[in-house]
């Protein structure tokens, strides 16, 4: 059975537990009373932390928790890390934010001037010495995921609970074309993390998988068919992305009847050139380019640094966070527009944004998709957010102008069919943005002027950056693959771990989540819009979200490992 979200909202709004809606509603939270809150969090073992006794909106901390920490870095007149989020409209796409102009010029809210995320200007030194290594390592392969599903279905959780086994496993819970040995239909595929907040070096490893409503994956009769599951995924691929045609891992045609790679015949193929349509039960449904449609769910988990037997850089066992985004409604390009246009109203109001409360369905971001997510108590465990903690989530999947469709990861698998398998570094190479020449990687490194938005990272300025503070050009070309460009050092890892884990144990998420040891030099505590240094126009840059898979290295890649 399918629920709409109008559906959820009705379900809500009866169980009083919509924003603004208890009686027992009382004003913004003291100072006393948030460090009061977070100490109740230091203590609880619940999968369902108590909410404060408040409108969810007073007892936010940060009022502008939908901007990240990122936002306050100093560009000095010259570097510029915010061309990865903030763009102006593609033609043909429904993401019409046009906040390019957000590179160059500030333009924070009142309440978004001073920098809320303390943590970055916590000194954890001593904290993270009384850490030994052999208790973090003990720590990141401890299975915090696997028991969340039973704690949740105790309390009687109603929202999306984990329902793909062994995930904690990493590319074990797959098998080699990314999909779920357990048969709960998830997908894992290989992209290229964003710059540079997913980046290993940074702090997390992570992992995306994808999952399409029932009806795309059956034949006309109702019956599974992972043809036809297959065909749709790479349909869907090609459509976000833009492009006419796709490869695709192997597709018995004669079990969809349709010619789909238009050469005259019905057989088995690893291409599809018609891509108008979905096939299937699906194939009446609505379909358009930079879309999801309906029911398209994704699953996204945070992890640590992980370190195998053999030193190398990997995805932790211990999962960081659990996140989960719904598409419930679907609509056309026109509708997102107006979208956008009415939260420009808003803002320009001087209005701080607000995303209704769908209680343990999680947040709507207003264009259709739904939000939750669980991240980790004082014992490691994994627990619901709190409001404010969702909060955190939702600029990054509405209101920025480099998304397709709010999200990141799926525009950036490797193209077709090798880009089905779960993520793996280093069978990735250095692929240029659409419309650019240089790696993306080499291409940040020279616009951002450090390997990650703050310049904090002093290893990766030591690894790829020359003395006078220009990027080793040559050096970047020559990796041979993403692994060896954006993984840290073992030493790194560790104490990256380490200091993530001290903000676990403060419980203290909605004051940053950002694994630092020291304070980055380069972030503002307050920013002054008219008079803050900002970048001159020629250090404004139009980018793509998309990758040139085919460019350079990964042609042959390519051409030799499509199935």
């Amino acid at each position: 059975m399918t629920i709409s979200l109008s559906s959820i909202l009705i379900l809500v709004l009866n169980a009083g537990v919509l924003a603004g809606t208890e009686s027992s509603v009382k004003g913004p939270l003291s100072h006393k009373d948030y460090e009061r809150y977070l100490a109740n969090l230091r203590q609880s073992d619940e999968v369902l932390p108590q909410a404060p006794n408040s409108h969810p909106v007073a007892a936010m901390y940060n009022r502008e928790a939908v901007i990240p920490p990122q936002c306050y870095t100093k560009t000095e007149g010259k570097n510029n890390p915010c061309y990865v989020c903030h763009q102006n409209e593609i033609k043909g796409r429904e993401n019409v934010m046009n906040d390019g102009a957000l590179q160059i010029a500030y333009s924070f809210s009142d309440e978004g001037l001073s920098n809320h995320w303390k943590n970055l200007f916590e000194d954890k030194r001593s904290q993270v010495e009384q850490i030994s290594d052999e208790e973090i390592h003990q720590w990141i392969d401890t299975d915090n995921y696997s028991a969340l599903a039973a704690r949740l279905k105790e309390v009687g959780f109603k929202g999306w609970i984990p329902d793909l086994h062994n995930l904690h496993l990493g590319a074990e819970a797959f098998d080699k074309f990314g999909f779920a040995k357990d048969g709960s239909h998830w997908v894992a595929f290989n992209y290229k993390p964003m710059p540079s907040t997913f980046w290993p070096t940074n702090g997390s490893t992570d992992d995306v998988m994808i999952r399409l409503p029932e009806v795309y994956r059956q034949t006309v009769d109702g019956e599974y068919s992972l043809d036809v599951y297959r065909a749709n995924l790479s349909i869907l691929e090609a459509n976000i992305k833009g492009l006419k045609s796709i490869s695709s891992l192997p597709i018995n045609e004669k079990n969809i009847g349709k010619d789909l790679n238009q050469d005259g015949e019905i057989g088995e193929i690893t291409s599809i050139d018609d891509i108008s349509h979905y096939v299937g039960a699906a194939e009446p449904y609505f379909i358009d380019t930079h879309l999801y449609p309906e029911g398209t769910e994704f699953l996204h988990t945070v992890r640590y640094v992980g370190i195998d037997e053999n030193q190398q850089i990997t995805v932790s066992k211990r999962m960081k966070e659990v996140r989960y985004m719904k598409k419930w409604r679907a609509y056309q390009k026109g509708v997102y527009a107006r979208q956008y246009e009415l939260e420009s109203y808003e803002k320009a109001a001087g209005h701080l944004p607000g995303y209704q409360n769908l209680g343990d369905y999680g947040l709507d971001n207003g264009n259709g998709w739904s939000i939750q997510g669980f991240i980790e108590s004082h014992n490691g465990e994994l627990r619901a957010n709190t409001y404010e903690e969702n909060f955190f989530c939702m600029g990054c999947h509405t209101s920025i102008g480099s998304t397709i469709d709010k999200t990141f990861s799926f525009a950036r698998k490797v193209d077709g069919g090798i880009g089905w398998s779960y993520i793996d570094l280093k069978k990735m190479h250095d692929a240029p943005n659409m419309g650019e020449k240089d790696g993306e990687i080499l291409t940040y490194f020279q616009r951002a002027g450090g390997g990650d938005e703050l310049r904090s990272n002093s290893e990766m300025l030591e690894r790829w950056f020359n003395a006078d503070g220009s990027v080793n050009k040559d050096k970047v070309r020559a990796a041979p693959n993403l692994y060896s460009l954006i993984v840290p050092s073992v030493e790194r890892a560790l104490e990256l771990n380490k200091a993530y884990k001290v903000i676990v144990e403060n419980q203290d998420f909605i004051y940053g989540r950002d694994a630092t040891v020291t304070s980055p030099k380069n972030v503002y505590q307050t920013i002054d819009n008219k008079n803050s240094p900002t970048l001159p126009i020629e250090s404004f840059y139009s980018w793509d979200i998309r990758l040139d898979w085919q460019a350079g290295a990964n042609r042959k890649v390519v051409k030799e490992k499509n199935p």
